[in-house]
């Protein structure tokens, strides 16, 4: 898996990361800052592999199968859709929640954002309301924020959701809650029109 720090340690000075004034000249405070970055913990982003049955989908029977679940894709090297929810790769934690909630199988914008989602790749998702959007990046992020190290109180958040809506933002942390019991994931909900104390604190605790 790739991470930030290793892509940035790729460029052309050879690894390592290197600071410059607008003059050309080292910065010292440019470079403090790198250093920094550097000693910060490895962010993995691709959790992610492919189970045997979604590998031997043909061309042919990948296209079929979007034709039939109406997904339209874009961008390269987009993963196959998968099927099952056995075919994600979920760890067991997050398949219990999902046997739970009484689901068959994965709607069309999760079949084809899961994979996409847990690869750590950018994702632009479109789907009507009650097509399974919410799930689409929820349980992905809820795999990320297991598999970082535990925060300290202070830092964080690893997972930052944005909502046009008070209404949307109480809902999308509903969700997170009860599928992120099993794995003990804390989350608050931040809107306007009430005290903040309370969601202070809850930023504090991490």
């Amino acid at each position: 898996p790739s991470s930030y720090r290793d892509r940035r340690s790729e460029g052309a000075f050879g690894g390592g990361t290197r600071a410059f004034a607008p003059s050309g000249k080292p910065d010292a405070a440019a470079a403090a800052a790198a250093a920094e970055l550097d000693g910060l913990p490895r962010f993995e982003k691709n959790f992610y592999v492919e189970v045997p049955a979604v590998a031997g989908m043909t061309a042919e029977e990948v296209e079929a199968y979007r034709r039939r679940r109406e997904i339209t894709v874009e961008g390269n090297d987009v993963p196959k859709p998968v099927r099952d929810f056995r075919d994600v790769g979920f760890p067991e934690y997050v398949l219990q929640e999902i046997t739970k909630a009484g689901f068959t199988e994965p709607t069309p914008i999760q079949s084809q954002g899961w994979p996409m989602a847990l690869k750590g790749r950018d994702l632009i998702g479109i789907a009507e309301t009650g097509s399974g959007k919410t799930l689409a990046y929820l349980l992905p992020a809820i795999v990320h924020v297991n598999a970082q190290p535990i925060l300290a109180p202070g830092d964080g958040p690893i997972v930052l959701v944005l909502a046009p809506t008070r209404e949307l933002a109480v809902q999308i942390q509903q969700e997170t809650t009860k599928f992120g019991a099993s794995s003990k994931i804390k989350s608050t909900c931040i809107y306007g029109g009430v005290p903040k104390g309370p969601q202070v604190r809850d930023l504090q605790k991490g």
